[in-house]
């Protein structure tokens, strides 16, 4: 019998999860956690946002460069953020109460 989604969730370690999703960033948690949808939605999030910031950043001048770095770095680290506490709120969601 292979385990439901909700069992490989549950059977997760959800600080792991988090702190996948905080230290290396764009969804490692979720790969963990056997959340393909969760991380593809991610990456293409992280992705769009290099993108933009690519492309943002061709004609800009270079004393506006340190601020586009900066809120490319917020961007990034809000991502992160999200991430973590959802995929740490999903593990709390699908274990029984004790």
């Amino acid at each position: 019998m292979t385990p439901t989604r909700e069992q490989i969730l549950a059977a997760s370690a959800g600080w792991v999860a988090v702190v996948l999703n905080v230290v290396p960033g764009l969804g490692a948690g979720y790969l963990y956690q056997r959340r393909w949808k969760a991380y593809w939605i991610t990456s293409a999030l992280a992705t769009s946002w290099f993108v933009a910031g690519a492309l943002l950043a061709q004609n800009a001048e270079a004393a506006a460069e340190a601020q586009n770095q900066l809120v490319g770095l917020v961007g990034l680290l809000l991502l992160a953020g999200v991430t973590a506490t959802e995929a740490g709120l999903a593990v709390k969601r699908v274990r029984p109460i004790s």
